[in-house]
């Protein structure tokens, strides 16, 4: 980790492209699995999304077996298997031995023999548990964002490379990069559809996701770590914000936009509008995000009730301009065009679990690693600008040494609420 301490963007650059290169010129080194070999899979994370990814990847492929899971609190977990068992049957193998809880029931899962690990839990665990997973040979799935801070994002480096070494395949959770309709469109757009992208616009203009309830609610006896992870969304160290933990989406799509060359320097604004307890986190940010040329990049996100919603992708080019959202892409250039589907709509989540189990059937690893990490750096270089109010280069975003997340989480410990960040005020660190 020394080395990526002092990684300039030039060098950062300069290394994934040597990376990229010597992965296509290497020999896979992945014993692909035979169809007749069952792949055990371990899920760390009970809740929607680790639900949602679990039923996924129980339908990517015919020959897999879930055998295990891990959260914090038995009863996501519970909740989880009883309704994967009712729906999967035999393909849900879970002893009661293999339910592990507590801060290190994620170890305990990686240590069961599974095959496959999905991770899913709030983000600022992201990093410890790839790191856990690449470390033991694990293939994983790895739900977006990467990591709350700058320290978690290089870990994330450090793991995705040492996944490539190791020939596991790591599968990114920004489901927008499997949507085959996204595929499709920005194909076009780095084909030249619309020139050279001038900008782009981004939106992620939506209602709060769940909000923080009232400090005189919590239990008596509850302690500080139970009681933030409980409402995990509200703080910066677990969620990194929602810039970084739902809007990272509309941020990865800009980074897609943009070849993945990351920007030069990010400006924001952002604050909170809506009262929110004891919660940290802000409820609006707009980030801009300058790149070489005058090329330049917007993204406004705002999770506030009863306000305009948007969720697009707004590009403009030398020579057309392209949408893209929900609906059917479209783009006005050179040509005009609209994606039609050929042939019946593929779910991107689903898409993203078909890739892996087919990559590691066939030995041809998946590696998502470098730009999952960036497209998490760029949204993270957008709340620390908003958080503090000053210009944050791609130099200072990759090697700051601000740490979120505790170094050493227990139970019992005392784990006081950060306060709100004032730009001005709130020092970049």
């Amino acid at each position: 980790m020394k080395n990526e301490l002092n990684l300039t963007r030039r060098q950062f650059l300069k290394t994934s492209s040597a990376v990229a290169a010597t992965a296509a010129a290497a020999p896979v080194i992945l014993t692909g699995a035979p169809n007749n070999a069952r792949l055990k899979i371990g899920l760390v994370g009970c809740g929607g999304r680790g639900s949602g990814a679990a039923n996924q990847a129980l339908n990517a492929d015919p020959n897999v077996v879930l055998t295990a899971l891990a959260d914090v609190f038995p009863e996501p977990m519970q909740h989880c298997l009883g309704a994967l068992q009712k729906k999967y049957g035999d393909k849900v193998q879970v002893p009661e031995g293999n339910c592990f809880t507590g801060l290190d029931g994620y170890q305990k899962l990686i240590d069961s023999g599974v095959d496959v690990v999905l991770l899913a839990t709030p983000p600022g665990f992201r990093p410890q548990h790839l790191k856990a997973a690449i470390e033991a040979g694990k293939h994983v799935f790895c739900e977006k964002p990467m990591a709350t801070d700058a320290v978690g994002v290089r870990s994330v480096m450090a793991s995705a490379e040492l996944a490539r070494e190791k020939g596991l395949s790591l599968v990114a959770g920004f489901c927008w990069r499997y949507n085959p309709k996204c595929r499709a469109f920005y194909k076009r757009i780095h084909d030249g559809a619309i020139g050279e992208v001038r900008a782009v616009y981004a939106t992620y203009l939506t209602g709060p996701v769940k909000p923080m309830p009232p400090a005189n609610t919590r239990p008596a006896g509850m302690g500080d770590v139970e009681w933030q992870l409980r409402n995990w969304y509200n703080f910066v160290w677990l969620s990194g914000d929602g810039l970084v933990e739902q809007a990272c989406h509309s941020v990865d799509k800009i980074a897609w936009a943009m070849k993945d060359n990351p920007p030069l320097r990010a400006v924001a604004n952002g604050g909170r509008h809506v009262p929110n307890n004891e919660g940290n986190i802000f409820d609006h940010i707009d980030v801009f995000y300058e790149y070489p040329n005058g090329v330049r990049a917007f993204i406004a996100q705002r999770q506030i009730p009863n306000c305009y919603s948007d969720n697009s992708d707004y590009l403009i080019g030398s020579e057309g301009t392209g949408n893209n959202g929900w609906g059917a892409p479209t783009i006005k250039g050179k040509e005009t065009w609209r994606y039609q589907p050929q042939g019946p709509e593929r779910d991107m989540y689903q898409v993203e679990h078909d890739e892996l189990f087919a990559s590691i059937r066939k030995g041809t690893p998946v590696n998502d690693g470098k730009w999952m990490a960036q497209s998490t750096l760029m949204a993270i270089m957008g709340r620390m600008s908003a958080y503090t109010g000053q210009a944050v280069t791609w130099e200072q975003a990759l090697k700051s040494n601000e740490q979120l997340v505790p170094e050493k989480l227990t139970w019992d410990m005392k784990l006081p609420i950060a306060p709100m960040a004032v730009p001005g005020k709130t020092k970049l660190i």
